[in-house]
């Protein structure tokens, strides 16, 4: 069987580091992104068996070039999970417009970017696979996350419009967790965290494994009949 390929972004974190774990597991190269060498450093201490398997690149993902860069030095990629994002607090409207642009940026702008390095050497045959992460911040809509709930409503678009866009080159999905029990919500986690419980039917966090499994799904061959969808993975707090 050849070995495939997968680039993933924020490779270095709660998801991501799960998500390349399974992935080395099942005998996939990984190309693991992220803006963190120290957390790059962990996550390839973490799998000393990985050998040339494990390519840690350190990118902060901003702008068409750099994006292009991180697939050349990538090699030929047949997956892209693209779990990369930025998790600010807007607390006081556009009166603060840095960070919708960060939000803007580091949550949509660059997943238009990578799509768009990885789409132009995708070859076609085999199928390639596209995910990306939406969240339900966009589906509810959250008071204090202005930016980040327009943001991530972006990637729904995004990834169905590329699903058509792309459909003789790849699957194109994308998952929109819940709670998830990662450091990114960590401090939002801790202050309303009953609040939270009696949101979840399921009634506790989500595991980034839990995440990550999906994830890995969507990327793998089981899953070839199956693009423009976003899929929650939530604990059952949205339904549809």
């Amino acid at each position: 069987m050849t070995t495939r390929t997968i680039l993933v972004t924020g490779a270095a974190g709660g998801i991501g580091s799960e998500l390349v774990d399974l992935l080395l597991s099942e005998g996939d190269r990984v190309a693991a992104v992220d803006i963190s060498p120290a957390a790059l450093e962990r996550l390839v201490a973490a799998h000393p068996d990985a050998g040339d398997r494990l390519v840690p690149i350190e990118s902060d993902l901003v702008g068409f070039a750099e994006c292009q860069r991180v697939v050349k030095e990538t090699g030929t990629v047949i997956g892209l999970a693209h779990l990369a994002g930025l998790f600010e607090i807007d607390p006081d409207g556009p009166a603060d417009e840095s960070i919708w642009d960060r939000a803007i940026a580091h949550n949509l702008k660059n997943a238009y970017d990578i799509a768009g390095a990885v789409a132009d050497q995708l070859p076609g045959d085999p199928m390639g696979r596209m995910l990306f992460t939406a969240s339900i911040a966009y589906r509810r809509g959250a008071h204090d996350h202005v930016p980040y709930s327009a943001a991530k409503g972006g990637i729904a678009g995004l990834t169905r419009a590329l699903s058509r866009r792309l459909s003789r080159k790849a699957t194109v999905n994308a998952l929109a967790p819940g709670v998830i029990d990662t450091p990114m919500p960590a401090d939002i986690i801790a202050q309303r965290l009953d609040r939270m419980l009696m949101d979840i039917p399921l009634k506790r966090l989500g595991h980034p494994r839990e995440v990550a499994t999906v994830a890995r799904f969507l990327l793998s061959d089981d899953a070839s009949y199956i693009s423009g969808q976003v899929i929650n993975v939530d604990g059952g707090m949205i339904n549809s």
